[in-house]
């Protein structure tokens, strides 16, 4: 039950909070629930997903039960506790689990397919789950090696004035790589993986003219490719391989004019057997609740600016010009 409240009986007020409808006590070890029968109905369901996550060892948070709570409310075939007690793998204590019901979908739909896209915005956990796979498809044996790759695309500064050799230009790109796979395999043992060819971390541009066999590659940031990148990016695909392509299309660094390779595959690919595209949304972000809010607020004011532009009337004729322009057609 101490469980189950959380500190200062932090949990029992967020239960308060979703379900406002409702009297809750708690007295002893018994929760006492008055209101509407379907969320009296819904609320004992919540608990009884939530005793079932503590009894699977995952410790209990705020964000647990708000996402079981919408998970139940969306009346998802899955339960919550299957999604929260799902394990990926584990490292130094840590166990790395979806989070989210579009999480699970994602990661069993690796499991279920040759090539999947994770498209969707910033921290919903495409990139870090992919890893997380990639390194228990390696601890299992079902690959001989992990290949991550990133094309080296600037958000701002270019490659070819930034200090250093050209390892060290190029390092920055990959850094989010390498801090994901700190989380996952001991630190002492990356750079033995590495030197043995276990573990590669590349970019994008060093993958042209391979065959990659009896590996998981992840291709990390690919709303930075162009539609040739990406096509050949795919044809590296061995037997025995996997691939996973995680990107945000809301946030392309390529060149004006240049289209991204991932808005148009989805296009290109739709109908191909044992492809999957999964779509993660800014309900699936699974960083500090800001980021949700700032994902969706972005997300508002471009559908705004995007409309505006639509519905922006069309001026011809002498009425939409300027003192100076009327003057010079008179």
């Amino acid at each position: 039950m101490v469980t189950l409240l959380g500190p200062r009986d932090e949990l029992l007020r967020t239960m308060e909070r979703a379900f406002p409808q409702l009297e809750i006590h708690v007295r002893g070890n018994e929760f006492h629930l008055s209101g509407p029968s379907a969320e009296v109905a819904l609320a004992e369901r919540t608990i009884d997903e939530l005793l079932l996550v503590i009894d699977g060892g995952q410790p209990l948070n705020r964000d647990a039960v708000e996402r079981s709570i919408s998970m139940l409310r969306a009346q998802t075939t899955e339960r919550p506790a299957d999604v929260l007690t799902m394990n990926i793998v584990s490292n130094r204590g840590r166990t790395i689990r979806p989070k989210t019901l579009n999480q699970k979908h994602y990661v069993d739909a690796i499991d279920a397919h040759t090539i999947v896209f994770g498209i969707g915005p910033a921290g919903t956990g495409k990139t870090y789950l992919a890893m997380a796979k990639a390194v228990a498809a390696l601890q299992a044996k079902q690959v001989n090696r992990i290949i991550l790759t990133r094309p080296a695309v600037e958000a701002g500064e270019r490659l070819g004035f930034l200090p250093g050799t050209l390892n060290d230009k190029i390092d920055p790109y990959l850094r989010p790589l390498y801090d994901a796979l700190h989380d996952m395999v001991d630190p002492e043992s990356i750079p033995r993986l590495m030197a043995a060819g276990t573990i590669e971390v590349a970019p994008l541009a060093y993958m042209r003219g391979r065959s990659l066999n009896d590996a998981f590659i992840i291709l990390d940031e690919a709303q930075n490719t162009s539609p040739e990148q990406m096509k050949m990016f795919l044809t590296r695909l061995g037997f025995g391989s996997k691939m996973v392509v995680t990107g945000d299309i809301t946030q392309v660094d390529l060149p004006e004019g240049t289209k991204s390779g991932l808005r148009v595959v989805r296009d290109i690919l739709a109908d191909v057997d044992d492809i999957h595209f999964s779509v993660l949304t800014p309900q699936d972000v699974v960083r500090h609740r800001l980021v949700g809010a700032i994902v969706d607020a972005y997300g508002r004011w471009d559908d705004h600016q995007a409309g505006g532009q639509q519905s922006r009337p069309r001026v011809s004729g002498s009425e939409g010009r300027g003192p100076r322009e009327r003057r010079r057609s008179q």
